[in-house]
């Protein structure tokens, strides 16, 4: 059950991370709304420096001054005078206590609305998780370029163009499914900060995402060369894999350091590969083997990087094994961006 505290004429609801006034949302920032979590919880009781910073900060080196204007910001959003407290007192030296009678509420039927600076939270963590994962894509496309340039190739086929090929199609691949994903988790973050909601939220960013890449695929290959290219990486792909990376994110945001996130992240998206990978899916450079194999004019061919594996063509080995990494460095380039940005907000 929901757990509000109610003072004065505010309430506050740490579960939906709101602040009210009456009905009315008050914005503030994502740090500062801890610190004043963790003064309405410790109601009445000292609440010392060090505990700021311990679960606060979290061990982020600060001045003492980030803590004076925390509160100071804290008392303004209040309508608290800091000669005069009604609900922050400063004890000198020590730290600070919330003197206001609180009570708590349980089951108050409250739905949050998403204010306008979580709206731009909601952007800018999209943002984020959008250059995440073209950044992926980028190490991707650079990593299976050079494997693919440096053995032999097919006639007419240089190495600087497998290079500049696989560089381009693992970026603009990366960037729109890590576009449809960080949105989807952000947007639902916004409404529900905890619980399933960010991989309910991962998995219909990827959904979509996957569904209209692969209907637009398809349509471009039947319009341009009147054949389609077959069973390419889609709907069902982006799906797994929205709800790898948005579970990864679920667990990143329960105080984790942002290395700690990115390990997480890694061991999700990898095993969102390897799933993908057992029921017979394609991630990125499988979607391309398809494509080499079925279009009789292309001169793409990625055979040699099976040699890497001990398979003569792109066999099942092949295909677990890049799945799985694809899936990691997805997971990893989305969750990481969108973390470094939740620190830079003060959201985390």
């Amino acid at each position: 059950m929901t757990e509000c505290f109610a003072f004065d004429q505010f309430v506050l609801d740490p579960d939906n991370r709101q602040l009210r006034l009456g009905t009315t949302p008050v914005e503030i920032n994502g740090r500062y709304f801890d610190a004043l979590t963790l003064l309405v919880r410790e109601g009445g009781k000292l609440v010392s420096k060090d505990r700021f910073l311990d679960e606060v900060w979290r061990g982020v080196p600060v001045t003492d001054e980030a803590l004076t204007q925390c509160v100071r910001t804290l008392r303004r959003q209040l309508g608290d005078d800091a000669a005069r407290p009604r609900f922050i007192e400063t004890v000198p030296k020590h730290g600070y206590r919330f003197i206001a009678p609180v009570n708590a509420l349980e089951g108050t039927g409250y739905t949050p609305v998403p204010s306008r600076a979580a709206g731009r939270e909601t952007v800018l963590l999209g943002a984020a998780g959008t250059i995440g994962g073209g950044l992926a894509g980028l190490i991707g496309g650079l990593l299976y370029g050079f494997l693919g340039a440096s053995q032999p190739l097919q006639p007419g086929m240089g190495a600087a163009s497998v290079l500049l090929v696989l560089l381009c199609v693992s970026i603009l691949v990366a960037l729109l499914g890590g576009a449809g994903v960080s949105f989807g988790i952000a947007v639902a973050r916004a409404f529900r900060p905890f619980g399933p909601w960010s991989v309910l939220g991962g998995a219909a960013g990827g959904l979509l995402v996957g569904a209209s890449i692969k209907m637009l695929g398809l349509d471009a290959f039947s319009l341009l060369i009147g054949r389609s290219p077959g069973d390419i990486t889609g709907a069902p792909e982006g799906l797994i894999m929205g709800s790898a990376v948005g579970a990864a994110a679920m667990l990143a945001s329960r105080r984790v350091s942002v290395r700690q996130g990115v390990v997480v992240a890694v061991l999700f998206g990898a095993a969102g590969g390897l799933l993908i990978s057992l029921v017979g899916g394609r991630l990125m450079l499988g979607s391309l083997d398809l494509l080499g194999h079925q279009i009789p004019e292309s001169r793409l061919r990625l055979d040699q990087i099976s040699r890497l594996f001990g398979e003569a063509a792109f066999g099942p080995v092949t295909r677990t094994v890049t799945s799985a990494l694809e899936g990691a460095l997805f997971a990893a380039g989305v969750v990481g961006a969108m973390m470094v940005a939740r620190r830079e907000l003060g959201v985390d």
